[in-house]
Parts: C-alpha cells; sequence; structure tokens
C-alpha cells in the first residue's frame, strides 16, 4: 500500500464516456521527499514517511537542519526503490485507481444545536422563549445526571474525515494533478492524504 500527499486545489466536473456530468475534487500533488524508512527487522515493520514542502533554519551554533510543513507514514510490503531524499510524484496514483482520502474539515467555531445537529428548535412566536436552545437536557433521580453524549452545543468542525473507495478519474502527470471524485473536507490550500488501495487492472 502507498500514498500521497497533496493539496486541495478546488472542484469541478468532468464528462464521461456515457456523457455523464460527475463532480470531481482536483489535487496538487507536490515533490513528496522520502524523509526515513523504517525496516521490519529494526522496527517490526517496513513503511516511509513522506514530507513536503521542506524549509531550511540554522540553530544559534549555526547548524542546519530541515522541518517539513506535514509528515506522514505510510506501510510498506518492500522498501524497493524507497531510499531516503527520493522525491515522489503524481506518478504513484494512476487513473482509474481507488484510493482512501483523509483530510481536516473545515472548523465552524462553537455553534449550537441547531446548526452542530439539525435540531428542530422551539417555536417562533406566541411568546416563546425557547426559540434555538436545545430544551430540557436532565433526568430524574435516577440515574440523576446527564448521559455521555448527550448532543448539545460545542465546538464544530476541525475533525479528520477518511473517505474510502473513492475512484481518480483524472490524472495529469505533467501538471501534477489527480482529480478524485466527489468532494473532498477541507479549504481550498488544505493538506490531503492520498492512500491507493487498489490499482486499475489490465483489462479497464
Amino acid at each position: 500500500m502507498s500514498g500521497i500527499i497533496a493539496k486541495k486545489v478546488g472542484m469541478s466536473r468532468i464528462f464521461l464516456e456515457d456523457g455523464e456530468a460527475v463532480a470531481v475534487t482536483y489535487l496538487q500533488v507536490q515533490p513528496n521527499t522520502i524523509v526515513r524508512t523504517k525496516t521490519e527487522e529494526k522496527d517490526g515493520y517496513n513503511a516511509v514517511v513522506l514530507g513536503i514542502e521542506p524549509k531550511k533554519w540554522r540553530t544559534r551554533k549555526g547548524k542546519e537542519h530541515v522541518r517539513y510543513r506535514a509528515q506522514k507514514e505510510w506501510r510498506m510490503e518492500s522498501l524497493e526503490g524507497m531510499e531516503p531524499g527520493k522525491a515522489l510524484t503524481a506518478d504513484t496514483v494512476q487513473e482509474r485507481s481507488i484510493v482512501t482520502v483523509c483530510a481536516l474539515s473545515k472548523g465552524k467555531g462553537f455553534q449550537g444545536v441547531m446548526r452542530r445537529y439539525n435540531f428542530q428548535g422551539g417555536p417562533a412566536t406566541h411568546g416563546s422563549h425557547i426559540h434555538r436552545r436545545p430544551g430540557s437536557v436532565g433526568m430524574r433521580e435516577k440515574p440523576g445526571r446527564i448521559m455521555k453524549g448527550k448532543r448539545m452545543p460545542g465546538h464544530m468542525g476541525g475533525d479528520t474525515v477518511t473517505l474510502r473507495g473513492r475512484p481518480v478519474l483524472v490524472c495529469d502527470r505533467e501538471k501534477g494533478i489527480i482529480g478524485v471524485k466527489g468532494p473532498i473536507p477541507g479549504p481550498n490550500g488544505g493538506l490531503v492524504y492520498v492512500t491507493v488501495e487498489s490499482l486499475p487492472s489490465a483489462g479497464s
């Protein structure tokens, strides 16, 4: 299983051969540098750690270090051809392959129950003082407390969302852009972790 770190560009639509219009999300694949590898002899499993957007900085003593905007580890069956320092491009993902995408959803801040959980709300007229409140949340003597998981106002968004079984409909290796079917969480410019589940068959 292999993967790549990409950046969300935006959404558009394409027309398939049968004329069907399908929404796609375009991802920009920048060079992914292999930061380090993990071997089965030393770590118990084979894996590669990829990083994007390296930034060099120096300590007060003049020692140079490299930091990456993001790093992600993918387990591999074989580490053949995976040396630290090598850059991976959009060639990792092929057209018509099935991928799993993982991204951070947009943060909405502190929200009430009507927006956060789609509550109906209270009456709007006739002297009602409960318009957007959740209503009663308490119990009687038993158990005498609010149960865990009660839907109440709180922080909304900013969650890690994983979408499985998404086909890749567009793969432009020259521009480093891939198009994944359907929407992907997060804002434009946000990081998306793409894991290849299966490659297209020879007859497809």
